[in-house]
Order: structure tokens, then C-alpha cells, then sequence
């Protein structure tokens, strides 16, 4: 009889509950990813800790990438539009396709 491995810790379960990540570094620095020394090198330079550093970038990313208002459900209808001229009286303002003319 074998005796399996009983004195390994398990591993935490990763998941929604345990808020961790696993995160791997690439061996080298691309477009899509760096490596640790280039994320100790980048924490270094701002004061930060890795793990801060991380965040800080991915911060940016969802900054420079998600929406921020919710989208909306696409153009006017017709009938929409007919509702809005029904309940903005038309005609107050005059509009000109030049400015400068």
C-alpha cells in the first residue's frame, strides 16, 4: 500500500470567493505582455509594489478601453421622433450650415 502524498497543502481554490489570481510573467517583453524584471523595473521607477504596479495598468487599460455610460438601445424610431417634435415645438431656432459665412 502507497501512501499518496498526504503532507501537500492544497492549493486555495481559485474563484470568485478567494479574490486571488494566478498571474504569469512572460519570459520576455511583447506587445501583449511583459516580464517580472520589467514590472520590478516599472514599480521601482513609480515607488510602487508589483502587485500595485499590476493594478495600476489595469486601471488604465479598463479607463482607455470600457465605456462609460451605458449603452443605448440605437438609433430614434420614427415614432420616437415624432413624439419629441410633438412635445418640443419646432421652429424656435434657426440653425446655419455655416458659421463663419
Amino acid at each position: 500500500m502507497t501512501d499518496k502524498s498526504t503532507s501537500k497543502a492544497k492549493s486555495p481554490v481559485r474563484g470568485r470567493s478567494s479574490g486571488r489570481l494566478l498571474f504569469r510573467y512572460r519570459r520576455s517583453d511583447t506587445v501583449a505582455g511583459v516580464s517580472r524584471k520589467t514590472t520590478a523595473r516599472v514599480a521601482q521607477t513609480l515607488g510602487l509594489t508589483e502587485t500595485q504596479t499590476i493594478h495600476l495598468a489595469l486601471a488604465r487599460l479598463a479607463q482607455e478601453t470600457l465605456p462609460r455610460y451605458e449603452t443605448d438601445n440605437g438609433e430614434l424610431t420614427a415614432q420616437q421622433r415624432r413624439a419629441i417634435r410633438k412635445l418640443e415645438p419646432q421652429g424656435r431656432m434657426l440653425t446655419d450650415e455655416n458659421l463663419f459665412a
